[in-house]
Protein backbone atom coordinates (compact mmCIF):
# COMPACT_ATOMS: atom_id res chain seq x y z
CA UNK A 1 0.00 0.00 0.00
CA UNK A 2 1.10 3.68 -1.06
CA UNK A 3 2.16 5.77 2.10
CA UNK A 4 -0.25 8.15 2.54
CA UNK A 5 0.22 11.94 1.68
CA UNK A 6 2.02 13.87 4.30
CA UNK A 7 -0.28 15.92 6.23
CA UNK A 8 1.38 19.32 6.10
CA UNK A 9 0.62 19.69 2.14
CA UNK A 10 -2.07 17.14 1.30
CA UNK A 11 -4.13 20.73 0.95
CA UNK A 12 -3.56 23.74 0.15
CA UNK A 13 -3.91 26.68 3.06
CA UNK A 14 -7.14 28.37 3.59
CA UNK A 15 -7.15 31.92 2.75
CA UNK A 16 -6.33 34.57 5.61
CA UNK A 17 -6.93 38.05 5.93
CA UNK A 18 -4.55 40.49 3.57
CA UNK A 19 -2.05 42.39 6.54
CA UNK A 20 -0.82 44.77 3.77
CA UNK A 21 -3.39 47.49 4.10
CA UNK A 22 -3.17 47.18 7.88
CA UNK A 23 0.61 47.56 7.51
CA UNK A 24 0.16 51.18 6.42
CA UNK A 25 -2.03 52.28 8.79
CA UNK A 26 -0.57 55.12 11.83
CA UNK A 27 -2.32 52.07 14.50
CA UNK A 28 0.34 49.43 12.84
CA UNK A 29 3.22 51.55 13.24
CA UNK A 30 2.68 53.08 16.59
CA UNK A 31 1.90 49.48 17.16
CA UNK A 32 5.48 48.55 15.91
CA UNK A 33 6.62 52.12 17.25
CA UNK A 34 5.91 50.82 21.37
CA UNK A 35 7.20 47.12 20.88
CA UNK A 36 10.35 48.44 19.10
CA UNK A 37 10.77 51.13 22.12
CA UNK A 38 10.52 48.55 24.87
CA UNK A 39 13.48 46.76 23.51
CA UNK A 40 16.01 49.71 22.33
CA UNK A 41 15.11 52.67 23.92
CA UNK A 42 12.62 55.78 22.31
CA UNK A 43 11.97 55.73 18.44
CA UNK A 44 13.53 58.84 16.95
CA UNK A 45 12.60 57.85 13.54
CA UNK A 46 10.43 54.99 11.75
CA UNK A 47 10.39 54.22 7.85
CA UNK A 48 8.74 51.64 5.99
CA UNK A 49 11.59 50.16 3.62
CA UNK A 50 9.46 47.35 2.33
CA UNK A 51 5.36 46.99 1.59
CA UNK A 52 4.85 42.99 0.13
CA UNK A 53 1.90 41.02 1.24
CA UNK A 54 4.15 38.57 2.51
CA UNK A 55 5.90 40.94 5.06
CA UNK A 56 6.88 44.19 5.96
CA UNK A 57 10.49 46.00 6.85
CA UNK A 58 10.86 49.29 8.68
CA UNK A 59 14.09 50.72 9.35
CA UNK A 60 13.71 52.32 13.53
CA UNK A 61 16.42 54.69 14.54
CA UNK A 62 17.09 55.84 18.29
CA UNK A 63 19.43 57.97 19.78
CA UNK A 64 21.71 54.67 20.39
CA UNK A 65 21.67 53.59 16.75
CA UNK A 66 19.54 51.81 14.06
CA UNK A 67 17.84 48.62 13.41
CA UNK A 68 15.43 46.82 11.23
CA UNK A 69 12.11 45.57 11.98
CA UNK A 70 9.87 43.02 10.19
CA UNK A 71 6.27 41.15 10.30
CA UNK A 72 5.52 38.38 8.22
CA UNK A 73 2.32 37.20 6.78
CA UNK A 74 1.27 33.82 8.81
CA UNK A 75 2.68 31.21 6.51
CA UNK A 76 6.24 33.12 7.02
CA UNK A 77 5.68 33.44 10.75
CA UNK A 78 8.12 30.54 10.94
CA UNK A 79 11.16 33.13 10.82
CA UNK A 80 10.43 34.76 13.91
CA UNK A 81 11.34 31.40 16.04
CA UNK A 82 13.62 30.31 13.32
CA UNK A 83 15.71 34.13 14.13
CA UNK A 84 15.85 32.87 17.96
CA UNK A 85 16.79 29.36 17.96
CA UNK A 86 19.95 30.17 15.06
CA UNK A 87 20.99 33.18 17.06
CA UNK A 88 21.18 30.66 19.73
CA UNK A 89 22.98 27.90 17.98
CA UNK A 90 24.80 29.97 15.38
CA UNK A 91 25.40 33.29 16.64
CA UNK A 92 28.27 34.45 14.43
CA UNK A 93 26.60 32.93 10.70
CA UNK A 94 23.41 35.07 11.43
CA UNK A 95 22.31 38.76 11.66
CA UNK A 96 21.76 39.59 15.54
CA UNK A 97 18.99 39.57 17.04
CA UNK A 98 17.68 42.15 18.89
CA UNK A 99 14.48 40.61 19.80
CA UNK A 100 12.59 37.99 18.06
CA UNK A 101 8.43 37.36 19.80
CA UNK A 102 5.01 38.56 19.55
CA UNK A 103 5.07 38.10 15.83
CA UNK A 104 8.23 40.88 15.18
CA UNK A 105 11.80 40.45 14.43
CA UNK A 106 14.35 43.24 15.42
CA UNK A 107 18.03 43.12 14.18
CA UNK A 108 20.32 45.97 14.20
CA UNK A 109 21.39 47.34 10.99
CA UNK A 110 24.46 45.63 9.46
CA UNK A 111 25.36 47.69 6.61
CA UNK A 112 25.46 47.29 3.31
CA UNK A 113 24.23 43.94 1.84
CA UNK A 114 26.34 41.73 -0.07
CA UNK A 115 25.21 42.33 -3.41
CA UNK A 116 26.85 45.92 -3.11
CA UNK A 117 30.17 43.94 -2.91
CA UNK A 118 29.40 40.45 -4.56
CA UNK A 119 28.26 41.46 -8.55
CA UNK A 120 29.90 39.41 -10.80
CA UNK A 121 33.07 38.55 -8.73
CA UNK A 122 33.21 34.59 -8.92
CA UNK A 123 35.29 34.81 -5.63
CA UNK A 124 32.22 36.10 -4.11
CA UNK A 125 29.97 34.28 -5.24
CA UNK A 126 32.22 30.99 -4.05
CA UNK A 127 32.72 31.96 -0.65
CA UNK A 128 28.55 32.54 -0.72
CA UNK A 129 27.98 29.28 -1.20
CA UNK A 130 30.90 27.81 1.05
CA UNK A 131 29.45 29.63 3.66
CA UNK A 132 25.65 28.64 3.09
CA UNK A 133 27.00 25.37 3.33
CA UNK A 134 29.00 25.34 6.32
CA UNK A 135 25.82 27.13 8.05
CA UNK A 136 23.95 24.35 6.73
CA UNK A 137 27.07 21.62 8.23
CA UNK A 138 26.69 23.73 11.62
CA UNK A 139 23.15 23.21 12.26
CA UNK A 140 22.71 19.55 12.18
CA UNK A 141 23.00 18.76 15.75
CA UNK A 142 20.07 21.25 15.38
CA UNK A 143 17.55 19.28 13.72
CA UNK A 144 14.95 19.20 15.94
CA UNK A 145 14.87 22.56 17.02
CA UNK A 146 14.60 23.55 13.64
CA UNK A 147 11.51 21.07 13.32
CA UNK A 148 10.05 22.93 16.92
CA UNK A 149 10.78 26.37 15.15
CA UNK A 150 8.20 25.54 12.88
CA UNK A 151 9.88 24.20 9.47
CA UNK A 152 8.21 21.59 7.58
CA UNK A 153 10.84 18.69 6.29
CA UNK A 154 10.54 18.24 2.70
CA UNK A 155 12.37 14.80 2.58
CA UNK A 156 14.18 13.85 -0.87
CA UNK A 157 11.64 10.37 -0.53
CA UNK A 158 8.80 12.53 -0.33
CA UNK A 159 9.25 14.52 -3.68
CA UNK A 160 6.71 12.47 -5.69
CA UNK A 161 4.48 12.90 -3.34
CA UNK A 162 4.53 16.37 -3.31
CA UNK A 163 4.92 17.10 -6.41
CA UNK A 164 1.88 15.01 -7.10
CA UNK A 165 -0.34 16.89 -4.65
CA UNK A 166 0.35 20.10 -5.30
CA UNK A 167 -0.21 19.54 -9.02
CA UNK A 168 -3.43 18.09 -8.04
CA UNK A 169 -4.14 20.89 -5.67
CA UNK A 170 -3.81 23.35 -8.32
CA UNK A 171 -5.18 22.09 -11.34
CA UNK A 172 -8.41 21.14 -9.30
CA UNK A 173 -8.70 25.02 -9.04
CA UNK A 174 -11.81 26.98 -10.75
CA UNK A 175 -11.10 28.41 -14.12
CA UNK A 176 -10.54 32.19 -13.35
CA UNK A 177 -8.51 31.36 -10.21
CA UNK A 178 -5.22 32.99 -10.98
CA UNK A 179 -3.61 30.04 -8.57
CA UNK A 180 -4.79 27.53 -11.33
CA UNK A 181 -2.61 24.87 -12.95
CA UNK A 182 -3.31 24.97 -16.49
CA UNK A 183 -4.64 21.71 -17.41
CA UNK A 184 -1.64 21.21 -20.32
CA UNK A 185 0.99 22.17 -17.49
CA UNK A 186 -0.61 19.39 -14.92
CA UNK A 187 -0.69 16.66 -17.93
CA UNK A 188 3.26 17.29 -18.64
CA UNK A 189 3.85 17.10 -15.03
CA UNK A 190 1.91 14.30 -14.45
CA UNK A 191 4.22 12.26 -17.20
CA UNK A 192 7.24 14.02 -16.03
CA UNK A 193 6.57 12.28 -12.43
CA UNK A 194 8.72 9.26 -13.07
CA UNK A 195 11.62 11.40 -13.75
CA UNK A 196 11.00 12.79 -10.63
CA UNK A 197 10.97 9.61 -8.61
CA UNK A 198 14.14 8.82 -10.46
CA UNK A 199 15.79 12.55 -9.32
CA UNK A 200 14.78 11.83 -5.60
CA UNK A 201 16.31 8.46 -5.76
CA UNK A 202 19.40 9.70 -6.73
CA UNK A 203 19.55 12.38 -4.17
CA UNK A 204 18.72 10.30 -1.79
CA UNK A 205 21.21 7.30 -2.18
CA UNK A 206 23.87 10.00 -1.41
CA UNK A 207 22.57 9.86 2.26
CA UNK A 208 23.44 13.06 3.32
CA UNK A 209 21.54 14.66 6.44
CA UNK A 210 18.67 16.79 6.57
CA UNK A 211 19.30 20.46 7.14
CA UNK A 212 18.03 23.85 6.74
CA UNK A 213 17.36 24.71 3.50
CA UNK A 214 17.50 28.89 2.98
CA UNK A 215 15.53 28.89 0.17
CA UNK A 216 16.11 32.33 -1.44
CA UNK A 217 19.99 32.33 -0.90
CA UNK A 218 21.20 35.42 -2.46
CA UNK A 219 23.20 38.17 -2.43
CA UNK A 220 20.58 40.58 -0.97
CA UNK A 221 19.92 38.40 1.95
CA UNK A 222 23.54 38.22 3.31
CA UNK A 223 25.99 40.65 4.69
CA UNK A 224 29.90 40.69 5.05
CA UNK A 225 30.50 41.26 8.66
CA UNK A 226 34.24 41.37 9.71
CA UNK A 227 35.33 38.88 7.05
CA UNK A 228 32.60 36.41 7.82
CA UNK A 229 29.02 36.43 6.09
CA UNK A 230 25.91 36.46 8.00
CA UNK A 231 22.67 35.33 6.51
CA UNK A 232 18.93 36.66 7.05
CA UNK A 233 15.26 36.58 5.61
CA UNK A 234 14.81 32.78 6.44
CA UNK A 235 11.33 33.35 6.00
CA UNK A 236 11.46 30.78 3.31
CA UNK A 237 12.86 28.28 4.99
CA UNK A 238 12.52 24.38 5.03
CA UNK A 239 14.26 21.72 6.11
CA UNK A 240 15.69 19.31 2.83
CA UNK A 241 18.84 18.07 1.51
CA UNK A 242 21.46 20.19 1.52
CA UNK A 243 22.51 20.83 -1.98
CA UNK A 244 18.98 22.05 -3.40
CA UNK A 245 20.35 25.53 -1.66
CA UNK A 246 22.13 25.96 -4.42
CA UNK A 247 19.13 26.46 -7.00
CA UNK A 248 18.53 30.39 -6.43
CA UNK A 249 22.71 31.54 -6.20
CA UNK A 250 23.22 29.43 -9.67
CA UNK A 251 19.91 30.71 -11.03
CA UNK A 252 21.19 34.56 -10.06
CA UNK A 253 24.88 34.24 -11.02
CA UNK A 254 23.83 32.27 -14.36
CA UNK A 255 21.66 35.08 -15.36
CA UNK A 256 24.19 37.63 -14.45
CA UNK A 257 26.80 35.70 -16.05
CA UNK A 258 24.83 34.72 -18.90
CA UNK A 259 26.15 31.38 -18.27
CA UNK A 260 24.74 28.12 -19.50
CA UNK A 261 24.93 24.65 -17.29
CA UNK A 262 28.18 23.56 -18.33
CA UNK A 263 29.73 27.14 -17.60
CA UNK A 264 32.86 26.64 -15.13
CA UNK A 265 32.56 29.46 -13.23
CA UNK A 266 29.17 28.28 -12.11
CA UNK A 267 30.63 24.73 -11.17
CA UNK A 268 33.08 26.55 -9.21
CA UNK A 269 30.69 28.07 -7.05
CA UNK A 270 29.11 25.07 -6.94
CA UNK A 271 31.99 23.00 -6.23
CA UNK A 272 32.55 25.58 -3.25
CA UNK A 273 29.43 23.90 -1.19
CA UNK A 274 29.96 20.65 -2.37
CA UNK A 275 33.17 20.71 -0.87
CA UNK A 276 31.88 20.93 2.39
CA UNK A 277 30.09 17.60 2.19
CA UNK A 278 32.90 15.59 0.45
CA UNK A 279 33.90 14.13 3.74
CA UNK A 280 30.55 12.31 3.97
CA UNK A 281 30.59 11.71 0.16
CA UNK A 282 32.39 10.89 -2.33
CA UNK A 283 33.07 14.82 -4.75
CA UNK A 284 31.83 12.77 -8.08
CA UNK A 285 29.16 11.47 -6.01
CA UNK A 286 27.49 15.01 -5.09
CA UNK A 287 28.33 16.68 -8.72
CA UNK A 288 26.77 13.53 -10.44
CA UNK A 289 23.37 14.09 -7.71
CA UNK A 290 24.04 17.88 -8.13
CA UNK A 291 21.19 18.47 -10.93
CA UNK A 292 18.48 16.45 -9.43
CA UNK A 293 19.40 18.09 -6.12
CA UNK A 294 18.67 21.69 -8.21
CA UNK A 295 15.26 20.46 -9.70
CA UNK A 296 14.14 19.01 -6.00
CA UNK A 297 15.09 22.37 -4.77
CA UNK A 298 12.70 24.00 -7.37
CA UNK A 299 9.65 22.07 -4.66
CA UNK A 300 10.72 24.90 -1.74
CA UNK A 301 10.34 27.64 -4.35
CA UNK A 302 6.76 26.03 -5.02
CA UNK A 303 5.91 25.65 -1.18
CA UNK A 304 7.11 29.51 -0.12
CA UNK A 305 4.24 30.47 -2.29
CA UNK A 306 2.19 28.38 -1.32
CA UNK A 307 2.08 29.49 2.18
CA UNK A 308 2.60 33.01 1.06
CA UNK A 309 -0.66 33.39 -1.09
CA UNK A 310 -3.19 33.25 1.67
CA UNK A 311 -2.66 36.30 3.18
CA UNK A 312 -2.26 38.24 -0.97
CA UNK A 313 -4.91 40.59 -0.76
CA UNK A 314 -7.09 40.44 -4.66
CA UNK A 315 -4.76 43.38 -6.08
CA UNK A 316 -1.72 41.46 -4.95
CA UNK A 317 -3.15 38.11 -5.98
CA UNK A 318 -3.64 39.83 -9.63
CA UNK A 319 0.62 39.59 -9.54
CA UNK A 320 2.02 36.75 -7.29
CA UNK A 321 -0.67 34.01 -7.31
CA UNK A 322 0.11 32.30 -10.74
CA UNK A 323 4.02 31.79 -9.17
CA UNK A 324 3.10 28.72 -7.19
CA UNK A 325 2.04 26.86 -10.56
CA UNK A 326 5.03 28.67 -12.36
CA UNK A 327 7.57 27.08 -9.80
CA UNK A 328 5.51 23.89 -10.58
CA UNK A 329 5.64 24.07 -14.36
CA UNK A 330 9.57 24.59 -14.34
CA UNK A 331 10.09 20.80 -13.18
CA UNK A 332 10.88 19.78 -16.63
CA UNK A 333 13.44 22.72 -17.30
CA UNK A 334 16.99 22.25 -17.59
CA UNK A 335 18.73 23.29 -13.90
CA UNK A 336 21.40 25.72 -13.77
CA UNK A 337 24.27 23.65 -13.68
CA UNK A 338 24.85 20.08 -15.99
CA UNK A 339 22.09 17.92 -16.51
CA UNK A 340 19.96 15.68 -14.44
CA UNK A 341 20.35 11.72 -14.47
Amino acid sequence: MPEPVAEWYAALPPQDRSLSSRWRTAEFREELREWCASYVGPVTAMEQRKLRGWATVWRVETAEGVWFAKQNCPGQQLEIPLMATLSEVVPDRVVPVTAARDGFLLTPDQGEVFQETAGEDVANWVRLAREAAELQRALLPHHDALLAAGLTELRPDRAVDYVSARVEQYAALPAGDSRRLAPEVADRLRAHLPVVRRWAEQVAALGLPLTLNHNDLHENNVFDVAGRLRFFDFGDSLVTEPLGVLLIPLNVLGEKLGADGDDARLRQVADAALEVWSDLVPMADLRAALPAALQLGRLGRVESWVRCQPSLSDAELAEWAPVAAAWLGTLDAEPPVGVPG
